[in-house]
């Protein structure tokens, strides 16, 4: 639910391979038309998890507008059968397809997880002169990284634990319940510590696209077996030239070693990490994590206040 004095505006768009969904959360009424920040545009994980998970961001709309879209494939997005469709080239042109479809001149670019990489891709290869920064929330930009992460994770879980995960990879049998069971366990330790977990997160689990995730990464965050298996991001740091803030939590599965790393590639960046907090550390610690996201995006707007209308184009 938005908070008191917004407004929620649902469109549908075209995409290459469908349409997605969208929601404009923004200040209403008279308040609308006063000075506003740039809009941020928000980046889901997965591949394949909704926006759901994302929605504590909705009160960053006090300052600015704040888009939300389901990747096609997951969440209220339509969720076609075509396998080809999963891969990071049409997640970058629907990026386009959505920046264009929405108007959106001049904006802040936010990913979590997935959402991480999708961001990086598109700002250093589509060189969109609209993006005025990058937030990059429990950054993945490097599969080995990642998984090698993983596996330090769960080397730390209990022996018993550890060997459901073995026998499942060596059979290639992950629906078991002992599987299930061993992958919670990992996931309230590195994916989200609150015990029970959010309702948002819970419905993003359950609007979960599935295809998308096992077709791009694979059964669980420790076991990639899909297209993403040798993917490496980091070489595209390079070609980032607005201002970036890096999060993540100390629990994260983005490990604050290697967000370190990430910012070390991109000199000038910011970082924060948060502690007793997860991959989910926007949930957990979620008033600091407001916090530190709208100081860097007030710090980030362009110069002098500008209308919403301004950065959005109304056709």
């Amino acid at each position: 639910m938005s908070p008191m004095g917004y407004e929620r505006i649902e469109r549908r768009l075209d995409v290459p391979g469908g349409q997605v969904w969208s929601l404009e959360v923004r200040r209403a009424g008279p308040a609308s038309g006063e000075p506003s920040g740039l809009p941020l545009v928000l980046l889901h994980g997965g591949p394949g998890a909704p926006h759901h998970y994302l929605r504590p961001l909705e009160a960053l709309a006090g300052e600015r507008p704040v888009f939300f879209y389901d990747q096609l494939g997951c969440g209220e997005s339509e969720r076609p059968d075509d396998m080809s469709l999963w891969t990071v080239e049409r997640a970058v042109d629907e990026l386009k397809a959505v920046r264009a479809a929405l108007g959106l001149e001049r904006f802040h670019l936010a990913g979590q997880s997935w959402g991480t990489a999708l961001a990086v891709r598109y700002a250093a290869t589509v060189l969109d002169p609209g993006v005025a920064s990058l937030v990059l929330s429990g950054p993945f930009l490097d599969s080995a990284r990642w998984q090698a992460d993983q596996r330090a994770h769960l080397a730390a879980l209990p022996p018993e634990i550890q060997q459901v995960v073995a026998d499942a990879e060596a059979s290639g049998e992950f629906e078991s319940e002992a599987y299930q069971e061993a992958m919670m366990a990992f996931y309230a330790r590195h994916v989200c510590r609150l015990d029970p977990w959010p309702e948002c997160l819970d419905e993003a689990f359950g609007k979960m696209g599935l295809d998308v995730y096992l077709t791009m990464w694979g059964p669980s965050e420790f076991t990639c077996t899909g297209l993403l298996k040798d993917a490496d991001f980091t070489g595209l740091l390079q070609n980032i030239q607005v201002p970036v803030l890096w999060t993540c939590g100390r629990h994260d599965e983005a490990t604050p070693e290697t967000t370190a790393w990430y910012r070390s590639l991109l000199p000038g960046s910011e970082m924060h990490v948060f502690e007793e907090a997860s991959h989910s550390h926007h949930l957990e610690k979620a008033d600091e994590y407001l916090s530190v996201v709208a100081d860097f995006l007030r710090r980030h707007d362009e110069a002098g206040a500008t209308s919403a209308a301004g950065a959005v184009r109304r056709d």
